[in-house]
């Protein structure tokens, strides 16, 4: 007899050959608990899709984009809560543990979000986090790198990702927060700093930021897309 997942961990891929496999061969001790793991490539040019033979309970594949790679992984899950997850993004030994807790206590209208760390050694990396952190869960606005979570039943209710093309996590965090506000765990998921490190720590503060002010002054997502 088959047993039906808790918890379905959703990775939206494109090109990552580089950092995924080492997320997947860390989340292996999870999928004896009830625990699906759902690779989504939007297209992958690169080992991307190679990386998960065995080590992935579904891979499927969609169109490009980040809102529309987590839509079709949420449809295919069969998990009670959905977990989105970037691949360059490691959780916390005891995931099972305190999302299980969680489906217990608040049931079916559970959402919410982990503390992240960055794995760079610079010290501002060290303030980025604690700004991070703070922001999310005063704001109630979850960020991809903070691996969301959310209830099927309540993704379902909120429709899902909005069909755009960036601000996807900004958009259904705001439908989510009229619903409920998010549970702010505090063990942390370790992400990768790359990004930071490759454009320059200053530089990728200022551009993310200049972002978020533009979608808050209605700039369109497309336009935002062109130009991230």
């Amino acid at each position: 007899m088959l047993l039906v997942p808790d918890i379905s961990i959703i990775i939206p891929t494109l090109n990552e050959e580089r950092v995924l496999p080492l997320t997947l061969s860390h989340l292996q001790n999870l999928r004896g608990q009830q625990v699906e793991i759902i690779v989504v490539d939007g297209g992958s040019t690169d080992n991307t899709t190679l990386c998960t033979e065995g080590l992935v309970d579904r891979l499927v594949f969609s169109k490009a984009g980040r809102a529309a790679q987590l839509n079709k992984g949420a449809q295919v899950a069969q998990g009670q809560l959905l977990l989105f997850l970037h691949a360059d993004t490691l959780v916390p030994k005891q995931l099972v543990q305190l999302l299980n807790q969680l489906l217990i206590k608040k049931r079916s209208h559970v959402w919410g979000r982990f503390n992240v760390k960055l794995d760079g050694e610079h010290f501002l990396f060290r303030i980025i986090e604690t700004m991070m952190n703070g922001r999310s869960c005063f704001t109630g606005i979850v960020t991809g790198d903070h691996a969301m979570f959310v209830s099927r039943k309540l993704f379902k209710q909120v429709d899902g990702y909005p069909a755009i093309e960036l601000m996807e996590d900004i958009a259904i965090s705001k439908k989510l927060k009229r619903i409920n506000r998010p549970i702010c765990i505090k063990q942390a998921v370790v992400t990768s700093s790359r990004r930071w490190e490759q454009a320059g720590i200053i530089n990728t503060i200022f551009k993310m930021w200049l972002f978020r002010l533009a979608y808050l002054f209605k700039v369109p997502p497309a336009i935002l897309a062109k130009k991230y």
